[in-house]
C-alpha cells in the first residue's frame, strides 16, 4: 500500500530521517484517531510513504520512505516527560502506535501543494479533498503520478 506521511520541517524534516541512523526512525506522536487506526490497523512492513513537508512555504511532497517495522504501540504515550504522553493509555490497553520508516528518496525539487492540484490525475487524493488528516492512503495511481513528476 501507499501513504503520505506529514510532518511539520521545523519539527522533523526529510533532512532529520536522512541524517537518523541508517536514515531510520519511529514515526511517533501520532495523536489523531483516524490517522492512528491507519497505523494500527493498515499499516504494514513494506508499504511505501510520501513524505510531505507541511506547515511551511511551499508545503510540498519531498520525498519517500519504506515502512520497515509492523505497527507496535508509540512508546511516547507512556512517558511521563514526553509531550505525547497519554494517561489514559495502558501497556495492555494502548491507544497509539507508531511504525519505523526508513528514506528511499529525497525529490531533487520538492512537489509543491499548487503542482499537485494542478496535477489532473491527482484530482481524488486524500492530500487535495480532507488536506488536514496526518497519515493518508494514497492510491497506487496517485503514487506513480508522483513519482513520475518527481523525475521531471
Amino acid at each position: 500500500m501507499y501513504w503520505l506521511f506529514k510532518t511539520e520541517p521545523d519539527a522533523y524534516s526529510i533532512e532529520d530521517l536522512a541524517a537518523e541512523h541508517s536514515a531510520t526512525t519511529r514515526w511517533d506522536g501520532i495523536r489523531n484517531f483516524q490517522a492512528r487506526n491507519f497505523i494500527r490497523d493498515k499499516l504494514c512492513k513494506g508499504d511505501e510513504v510520501l513524505i510531505y513537508h507541511s506547515s511551511c512555504k511551499p508545503t510540498a511532497i519531498v520525498g519517500t520512505a519504506k515502512v520497515v517495522s509492523n505497527p507496535y504501540p508509540d512508546p511516547s504515550q507512556f512517558d511521563q516527560q514526553s509531550t505525547y504522553f497519554d494517561g489514559k493509555s495502558s501497556t495492555a490497553n494502548p491507544r497509539w502506535f507508531s511504525v519505523d520508516i526508513t528514506l528511499q528518496k529525497r525529490f531533487q525539487k520538492p512537489l509543491p501543494l499548487a503542482q499537485l492540484k494542478a496535477t489532473e490525475k491527482l484530482s481524488g487524493m486524500v492530500l487535495l479533498k480532507q488536506g488536514r488528516l496526518s497519515i493518508q492512503p494514497v492510491t497506487p495511481e496517485e503514487f506513480n503520478a508522483i513519482m513520475a513528476l518527481s523525475s521531471r
